[in-house]
């Protein structure tokens, strides 16, 4: 049988969850909940002290980024929420649709699966 796919953007996990857990009574293939970031790398896996001066950016400091060279972290230091001062949102992580539900269902119930999502509050 066919496959189709889906990628819904959500708010929150929780969001994301609660439309899977709905789907989960169709045909799903396969599905996957992972949070995107707009910055390289998998974060710092250090501790770095300000006051050694012992960091490549603000953003590496604060964002937790690791970029691959010094230009993209001086970049990545203009944004707002490097400050700390941005709105942000829980724990000042920049708020947006940056949950991924990613989906893998048959064919026959795709549209289905297109209505819980979007029911759900998902950017298709």
């Amino acid at each position: 049988m066919a496959e189709k796919n889906i990628l819904a953007y959500f708010r929150s996990p929780k969001q994301a969850e609660k439309a899977l857990h709905r789907i989960k009574s169709l045909k799903l293939v396969d599905s996957s909940i992972d949070r995107f970031d707009g910055y390289t790398g998998d974060g710092v896996d250090h501790i770095m002290n300000p006051l050694t001066s012992n960091f490549d950016s603000l953003a590496s400091l604060t964002l937790g980024g690791d970029f691959p060279d010094p230009d993209a972290g001086v970049l990545a230091s203009t944004s707002v929420s490097a400050s700390g001062m941005s709105s942000g949102g829980e724990d000042n992580e920049t708020s947006g649709r940056n949950i991924l539900l990613t989906i893998v269902i048959e064919d026959d119930d795709f549209d289905k699966a297109m209505a819980i999502v979007q029911e759900e509050g998902a950017l298709v």
